[in-house]
């Protein structure tokens, strides 16, 4: 059973930083990339961007620039460093694999994520 604690979520003004943090189970983490989901009221959840087991990263165009994902192989974690914060950002937040590697491996799991709320 997968294992995913998010934290580092809290309310900011917009134009703030936060920096999540995620540490999930080994045998989430050593599967490969892991990325960061956000869920905001009525809407899908989405993944936000994602980096792989060697730190290349990928991100939606709408936080490019302002987000920067990394990871610690050693420790499995997984962090989102969000800087410019608006308040279309405002979401729980969650740490997962991208969408292929759960599908591929049948993971289901989410952790309880970690809220940020981004005030105007």
């Amino acid at each position: 059973q997968a294992q995913l604690v998010e934290s580092g979520g809290g309310l900011v003004q917009a134009g703030g930083s936060l920096r999540l943090s995620c540490i999930a189970s080994r045998s989430v983490f050593s599967l490969g990339a892991m990325g960061w989901y956000r869920q905001s009221p009525g809407k899908q959840r989405e993944l936000v961007a994602h980096v792989t087991y060697s730190g290349q990263t990928k991100y939606i165009d709408s936080v490019k620039g302002r987000f920067i994902v990394s990871r610690d192989n050693d420790k499995y974690m997984v962090y989102l460093q969000m800087n410019n914060l608006k308040p279309e950002d405002s979401a729980v937040y969650y740490c997962n694999p991208p969408p292929a590697t759960m599908s591929v491996y049948g993971l289901e799991d989410w952790g309880k994520g970690t809220v940020v709320t981004v005030s105007s």
